[in-house]
């Protein structure tokens, strides 16, 4: 996948914080302000805010150009090195005719986010320019008592290195999606209690298959199906998808209509392989988990008779602590033991 890709980040580096979707960071910055802290404190960054970053909830709402303007500038800007969004949300798409795709094509740089974020990814595939799907300034950085070993492990090597990610290694300590209160201050520094350890499943294929890493999450796909911003065929020909659902928990009835969507147009087709994510969602359980996971098998195996890998339970998008997915890199999955391996490294 020809993709450019930025060079890494570094202590001292300027990074730039944008609200491209939700006005959350204005709306409760007690909460943003602890992200901010936490991942200046890890990786030595110097965090600033665009002009619209902490406008109010109504103010991000109404004005899509202003946050167009404010991700275009952060992308113009040669002092800043990266760029990470505060929160998702729904409102990205409403940023499209305010883009500038010869800004991002010609200032590559580090974009990171997730969830509604999605729509941001694409942009920059649009443009030709890698991108990096994982924490955001207030889910992920924010983590209550501080960041999560597994997640800060990801991000210094995904975007604070240039040697190869290699294997994902499984998250042995736990994990958690019900997130406290935010208007709570009392809770900001309290750790979450973890759920044991989840082990990744391989639901269909086997052997190993490699590709270039292409996907987001679910519901925000579905969104820009039919835009401008949807990958055409080709370039999904190949790809590893990966694919992931949020805390909205989406009836198993709208994956089934999504992925017979994506066979018919031939999208499942092309693809090398699949990785799916332990789903987000506050009473997400078991039942639920199966259950996406037999919607995959209903339509990719039995409607469809298809036999590619399909790893599921990893840890990314909205579950905590997640590893980061750099867009267009080559990746392997190993259906015969389970493991998922990044072949390259996320930046220069």
């Amino acid at each position: 996948m020809s993709l450019a890709v930025p060079q890494q980040l570094k202590s001292g580096d300027k990074v730039a914080t944008v609200s491209p979707s939700s006005g959350t960071a204005g709306l409760l910055p007690w909460k943003y302000e602890v992200g901010k802290k936490q991942l200046q404190d890890a990786f030595g960054v110097k965090v600033v805010e665009m002009p619209h970053t902490l406008a109010s909830y109504d103010d991000v709402y109404k004005h899509p150009k202003k946050r167009a303007e404010d991700l275009m500038a952060a992308f113009s800007d040669p002092d800043i090195k990266g760029i990470f969004a505060c929160i998702g949300g729904e409102e990205s798409m409403r940023m499209l005719p305010y883009i500038d795709f010869d800004v991002i094509k010609n200032n590559p740089k580090i974009f990171t986010g997730y969830s509604d974020s999605t729509t941001i990814h694409l942009m920059c595939f649009k443009a030709g320019v890698r991108s990096y799907y994982g924490p955001s300034i207030m889910a992920g950085y924010a983590e209550n008592g501080g960041l999560f070993p597994y997640m800060e492990s990801s991000a210094r090597k995904t975007l604070f290195s240039n040697e190869v990610i290699g294997e994902v290694a499984q998250n042995t300590a736990g994990w958690v999606v019900k997130q406290y209160p935010w208007d709570d201050k009392s809770l900001l520094h309290t750790p979450r209690k973890l759920n044991p350890p989840m082990a990744r499943k391989c639901i269909l294929g086997s052997g190993k298959v490699q590709g270039h890493l292409l996907g987001g999450c679910m519901e925000v796909l579905d969104m820009l199906r039919g835009t401008s911003l949807w990958p055409e065929l080709d370039k999904w020909q190949g790809a590893i998808a990966f694919f992931e659902t949020s805390e909205e928990m989406p009836p198993i009835d709208n994956i089934i209509r999504w992925l017979r969507t994506y066979c018919e147009m031939g999208l499942i087709q092309a693809l090398a392989g699949i990785v799916l994510a332990r789903p987000g969602g506050d009473a997400v359980g078991e039942e639920y988990y199966s259950a996406q996971e037999e919607a995959f098998l209903k339509i990719i195996r039995d409607e469809y008779k298809l036999d590619l890998p399909i790893l599921t339970r990893l840890d990314f998008g909205h579950t905590d602590p997640q590893f980061l997915i750099p867009y267009g890199a080559k990746a392997e999955i190993d259906a015969d033991n389970k493991t998922f391996t990044i072949l390259e490294s996320g930046c220069l």
